[in-house]
């Protein structure tokens, strides 16, 4: 997937719900629920319960994480 088309998905859902798996190493996979807080040029970032995370638009685009709009 083009990276600018996953920038403009998550751009039209900024302050949208989404629930957010993330594949990380040895098999510790674990999952994120908040809202899009902020865009940005490189990442993205998520208030999960009043805490701020980032993620990369290059870790959607290579499957290290998966997000699904609520």
């Amino acid at each position: 997937m083009n990276l600018n088309v996953i920038k403009e998905e998550v751009q039209k859902h900024l302050h949208d719900m989404v629930d957010i798996s993330v594949f990380g190493l040895r098999n510790k996979n674990y999952e994120v629920h908040g809202y899009i807080s902020n865009v940005y040029p490189s990442i993205f970032m998520v208030n999960v319960g009043g805490v701020e995370r980032s993620f990369s638009y290059s870790d959607i685009a290579t499957g290290e994480i998966s997000i699904k709009y609520l």
